[in-house]
Parts: C-alpha cells; sequence; structure tokens
C-alpha cells in the first residue's frame, strides 16, 4: 500500500473505532452513510475537492434528516 494512501486510512480507521464507544443513533448512521455517497458522487460529478466536500455535506444533511425519520 502507498504511504499517501496509508496515513487517511489510519487516520479515518481511528476516528471509526473512536466513535464505537457507544451504539449510534439512525441519524447518526444516516450521516455518516450520506456524507461518504454525497462525497463520491460529488467527486464523480465535478472531479474537484470542492465537489467532494461540497458532496459530503450535502450528503451528511440529507442523510441525517433521514436518519432521524426512522
Amino acid at each position: 500500500m502507498n504511504t499517501k494512501l496509508m496515513i487517511p486510512v489510519a487516520v479515518a480507521a481511528l476516528i471509526a473505532l473512536g466513535g464505537c464507544s457507544t451504539s449510534p443513533t439512525n441519524a447518526q448512521i444516516g450521516t455518516g452513510v450520506g456524507a461518504v455517497a454525497g462525497g463520491l458522487v460529488g467527486n464523480a460529478v465535478f472531479g474537484s475537492t470542492l465537489g467532494t466536500v461540497g458532496g459530503a455535506a450535502a450528503g451528511a444533511l440529507i442523510g441525517n434528516e433521514v436518519g432521524k425519520k426512522r
């Protein structure tokens, strides 16, 4: 694995493990899933860092609202 890729993966793993101390709510799960999906779509559509971050933010907001309704 490439060194440039290992650092972000390690940071993401630490953040994910830190969130395991309690059971997440549906809104929190929706926020995480929405952020990932939105980031992927934003990157695919716009192909830039701004598109990725904007898509992740929009996806997080939508995912949070959808998670609240369950």
